[in-house]
């Protein structure tokens, strides 16, 4: 538990810094191409500003639905259902998500167009993958018995799933309008930021479902123990 608040606590704090390096009350219409007195950095879009405060709004989200998480989970009521292992195996393709579209972010810094389609198409169908398999993992659970209405922790567990998946299904419209533009043959100058957006985006989700993954798999508390034990 004071491990995943204190991640969180240092996303927020990190996400903080940057914005304030964005120099927000700035006047970019007075200051294009210049740098900014005393910081040395270039006024940036609005749409990496415009990014930046929505990550900051959606980790405060979960970070309070976590905090919910914790001081619920210590009700009479509350039963955890076992998490799925193919939670493990989405994991890793979203893993693949996020490298793929590093990569495409890179390939286009280079100029690479080709390299560009090859990431941006390989990220969305892992994207779908995941979203896939995470949809067959609630399936697994209903099979079981597990149904949302039944405890809490199954609350709590399609909550902030579903609610990741959704987030992953909206940043799939930006990939997909990103994609359009290079398949439509623009030139990268006009597409090099969508890129770098689209793979920022990813790589939060990636970060915050690890979070959730170790929440929401008691086995890894367990594996974290056997751990201290060796080490200790």
């Amino acid at each position: 538990m004071s491990i995943i608040l204190l991640f969180l606590a240092a996303l927020g704090a990190i996400a903080a810094w940057w914005l304030s390096q964005q120099r927000l009350m700035a006047k970019p219409w007075l200051e294009v191409g210049a740098e900014f007195p005393g910081t040395g950095a270039l006024s940036l879009p609005a749409a990496t500003i415009g990014l930046g405060v929505f990550l900051a709004v959606v980790g405060s989200l979960f970070a309070l639905m976590i905090s919910a998480y914790f001081m619920r989970s210590h009700g009479a009521d509350w039963s955890p259902l076992p998490a799925p292992m193919l939670l493990g195996l989405n994991t890793g393709v979203l893993i693949l998500s996020s490298a793929a579209l590093q990569w495409a972010q890179v390939a286009a810094r280079r100029g690479q167009i080709d390299n560009v389609k090859v990431g941006l198409f390989a990220a969305g169908v892992s994207a779908l993958a995941f979203l896939a398999g995470q949809l067959l993992a609630w399936q697994q659970l209903n099979t079981q018995g597990y149904f949302l209405a039944s405890n809490p922790a199954n609350a709590f567990f399609y909550l902030l799933t579903g609610l990741h998946g959704l987030h992953l299904l909206g940043g799939l419209v930006a990939l997909a309008l990103t994609a359009d533009k290079v398949w439509q043959g623009f030139e990268l100058g006009q597409v090099r930021l969508s890129v770098r957006l689209c793979a920022i985006y990813w790589h939060f989700l990636l970060l915050l479902w690890f979070v959730l993954f170790s929440l929401l798999t008691p086995w890894v508390d367990d594996f974290a123990a056997i751990c201290r034990q060796l080490v200790s």
